[in-house]
């Protein structure tokens, strides 16, 4: 298995904060959220779960620009061999 040693930047990983910091986020925002600061100083990868919620997140209308920020963050993060 191929290991992506990606992590997460500085200003996504803030945005991230400030994401489970804001009470008016959704679940799905939070939880990205916490992937991408999770993979913020480690080399921790994206599990297949949150891959299919972020994926999810990219092709839906439904959220807004930062939450696909942090799914396009998630997805950068994950086994590069899924």
């Amino acid at each position: 298995m191929t290991k992506n040693t990606k992590k997460t930047s500085k200003k996504v990983a803030t945005q991230a904060a400030k994401t489970l910091n804001d009470k008016n986020s959704s679940k799905t925002a939070k939880s990205l959220a916490a992937s991408a600061l999770a993979q913020s100083r480690n080399k921790k990868q994206t599990g297949a779960d949150m891959e299919d919620l972020a994926s999810k997140v990219i092709k839906s209308n439904k959220y807004n620009d930062e939450t696909k920020s942090l799914a396009g963050s998630v997805l950068s993060q994950s086994n590069k061999t899924r």
